[in-house]
């Protein structure tokens, strides 16, 4: 599987919490269309099937993240 650069990444988690905070998803339909494709993109950039678990697996990827705690993914 390729994996998404964390740049890439950290812009994507970046602005699916954005649009969260600001309840996109009762927004427009130009603006629930622009969270479903980034929750899209994040989805085939980790290889997972939902956001949430996207969300987790990018977070996990990045600078900083530690490797060896994959504690949150067993929950």
């Amino acid at each position: 599987m390729l994996m998404a650069h964390p740049a890439v990444l950290s812009n994507l988690i970046e602005q699916y919490e954005t649009l969260r905070v600001l309840h996109a998803e009762n927004g427009s339909p130009e603006v629930r269309q622009r969270m479903d494709d980034i929750a899209y993109t994040l989805c085939v950039s980790t290889g997972t099937r939902d956001v949430d678990t996207a969300l987790v697996a990018a977070r996990h990827r990045l600078p900083g993240a530690r490797p060896e705690d994959d504690s949150v993914l067993m929950a």
